[in-house]
């Protein structure tokens, strides 16, 4: 029970570490959020924005990323 809490426990951190890094990153990455493909709808009072490319190409790097390190 323990091993499997403190394994937990790791792999959470890392996460958060991964994430900050990513939100401390992100500023410098000007294209993230602006490729072909977002939805971005300005009207008068009103914006509307989606990223949908961008969310589809994260969620691609993610996948990869999370079949490499489950198959130890």
């Amino acid at each position: 029970m323990r091993e499997l809490l403190g394994k937990s426990l790791i792999i959470f951190g890392v996460i958060i570490i991964a994430l900050g890094g990513i939100i401390l990153l992100s500023g410098r990455v000007s294209w993230l959020g602006k490729l072909p493909g977002d939805i971005r709808i300005k009207r008068d009072g009103f914006s509307f924005y989606f990223p949908i490319t961008t969310c589809i190409i994260i969620s691609i790097i993610l996948t990869l990323l999370f079949r490499l390190l489950g198959k130890r």
